[in-house]
């Protein structure tokens, strides 16, 4: 006999899936998949519908619960549902219609780049930190606050149903958990502090909403949801052949892989390998402050009288979204299983460095003039050194924010937990190692997001069908990759990207000039500017000089 089942949503930056654990051995059992769609509408600008992302959602659930039959697994053993989702990606509907009033505006976008720049400006000593107290983190296009200021100022529907009290914002775990509990109809407008953690308008000592946040970003507070803990039930599912059934966990993506690594003590860390990379450390009850580029986060609240837990975090951009690009944009692959045949078949970049700075550089610099380079190009070059790089790089990323996360704490790791989908790359987990120096462990069940969010869930007061006490946690099993280059080649090659890093910063220095037809000035970029201007010059001074010869 199957014991009590719990069931969770993980709804990621490509895709969306729904998976089924067994709550006393977190054995999964059946799980279904949809990739989802992305739009680059301008240059750094990157949406999604809120509407597929919902009946993505439908249809994983859907399709699961057929497989889940077709295996003889009666769907009501399960018990709960988690939601783990996107972080920072913003959204506003009517709560009237039930319709979004604008698509989603996606973490990585970087049309907020000049309200960003306004906002820093206004700071004192124009310190990007000046936020950092209270939300523990840098103003950035990253977060949701600044998304929402845009949507308010650039899209009409948003500003109307700002103004006459119909409008409702949430990350992607506020709009999935609204709308499966009844949107329109009764629908429970909710998020948990996780998430709430990454708007730039919660205060994480407070744990709440806070009104000088709120004011600052001009934001009024009644468009936000409630703010939860991380393990309660928040409403129940109101259609489909889940009807009924909690929705009872809610958990940021990176803290539900946190908690799916079973990383409860202080001092535990995990990364994981998606569209991005992120790397979490544990730090207990009190929040850590960073003074080399980390971020101040939420870990998690896991019942509504539990005390908050929080980490350190640094954020990566691009990880898993460079495979996408290579295979998209420039066609050389057509599959992330062929980057690691082709990274395999040279075994090295050759002297070439790709630097995927394409939404600016995150942690540990912050640094949104920054863009994709790729140097130490050759005529020996061929697209198997580039593919190489494009792991390497991930690797590297990932030293650069494990470096400072040592440095912040002073007690250096040991070892790197790790999931999320590049995990299957041995290679990359192999190159990991080794620019790290340390080992890489890696379960053998990498769903751990999707699994924190089921335990979340499962263990919520008034479900209690997964417990969360260390001595009943499941032993987990796992590949370890142990270093295989000695340091000094490790510390060469480690040197070589951080010389490529600084040749790609203030590459985007200046927020575009329009002219009075809304065009880009050709003056805005000042070295072109510069050559213009001096062109100009040099030709009146030549034809002076042929005038008077």
């Amino acid at each position: 006999m199957l014991g009590p089942l719990v069931a969770a949503i993980d709804q990621g930056t490509s895709s969306t899936r729904f998976l089924v654990f067994n709550s006393k051995t977190a054995e999964l059992l059946s799980h279904h998949q949809v990739e989802i769609k992305q739009s680059f509408p301008k240059e750094g600008w990157v949406e999604e519908d809120p509407k597929e992302i919902l009946q993505s959602v439908y249809e994983c659930m859907e399709r699961t619960c057929e497989k889940l039959t077709q295996l003889n697994i009666d769907i009501s053993n399960i018990k709960a549902i988690g939601v783990t989702n996107q972080r920072e990606t913003t959204l506003v509907w009517d709560k009237e219609t039930g319709e979004p009033l604008y698509n989603a505006i996606v973490w990585l976008d970087l049309r907020t780049q000049s309200t960003v720049e306004r906002l820093i400006n206004k700071t004192p000593g124009r310190n990007k930190n000046h936020l950092k107290h209270k939300t523990g983190l840098p103003i950035s296009t990253y977060f949701s606050a600044v998304k929402l200021r845009w949507l308010m100022d650039n899209v009409d529907e948003v500003h109307e149903a700002v103004v006459s009290h119909r409008a409702m914002f949430g990350t992607v775990d506020s709009w999935l958990i609204w709308c499966l509990t009844g949107g329109k109809s009764g629908g429970v407008h909710c998020t948990d502090v996780t998430n709430a953690s990454r708007t730039m308008l919660f205060n994480i000592h407070t744990m709440d909403w806070d009104p000088e946040l709120c004011k600052y970003f001009g934001i009024p507070m009644e468009i936000l949801p409630r703010v939860r803990s991380s393990s309660e039930i928040y409403g129940l599912m109101k259609s489909g052949a889940l009807s009924g059934i909690p929705i009872s966990g809610c958990l940021g993506d990176q803290s539900a892989a946190l908690v799916g690594q079973m990383c409860f003590q202080d001092g535990q860390a995990k990364n994981t390998y998606g569209t991005g990379c992120f790397l979490l450390r544990n730090t207990g009850p009190k929040p850590v402050m960073s003074d080399h580029g980390l971020l101040t986060t939420v870990a998690y609240k896991l019942g509504r009288d539990k005390p908050a837990c929080y980490a350190l975090e640094g954020s990566v951009a691009i990880a898993g979204a460079v495979v996408r690009w290579l295979q998209d944009n420039l066609g050389i692959i057509g599959s992330s299983e062929e980057l690691e045949k082709l990274a395999a078949s040279v075994g090295t970049s050759y002297g070439c460095y790709f630097v995927p700075a394409f939404s600016g550089l995150y942690a540990p610099y912050w640094e949104p003039s920054a863009r994709g380079i790729i140097c130490g190009l050759t005529q020996f070059t061929n697209k198997s050194h580039l593919a190489f790089a494009a792991l390497e790089a991930v690797c590297f990323q990932t030293r650069e924010i494990l470096d400072a996360m040592n440095q912040d704490s002073g007690i250096p790791l040991t070892q790197l937990q790790v999931d999320g989908g590049m995990t299957s790359n041995r290679l990359l987990m192999q190159l990991q190692a080794d620019i790290l120096c340390i080992p890489v462990v890696k379960p053998s069940m990498p769903e751990t997001t999707a699994l924190g969010a089921a335990m979340a869930a499962g263990a919520a007061e008034g479900v209690s069908v997964w417990s969360l006490n260390p001595e009943d946690l499941s032993e987990v099993t796992s590949e370890k990759f142990e270093p295989q280059i000695n340091p000094e080649e490790s510390e060469f090659r480690y040197a070589r990207w951080k010389k490529a890093v600084q040749k790609s910063m203030n590459w985007e220095t200046t927020e575009p000039v329009c002219n009075g037809n809304g065009e880009t000035s050709i003056f805005s970029s000042a070295p072109l500017g510069f050559y213009i201007m001096g062109s100009m010059l040099m030709l009146i001074g030549a034809n002076y000089l042929a005038g008077h010869a």
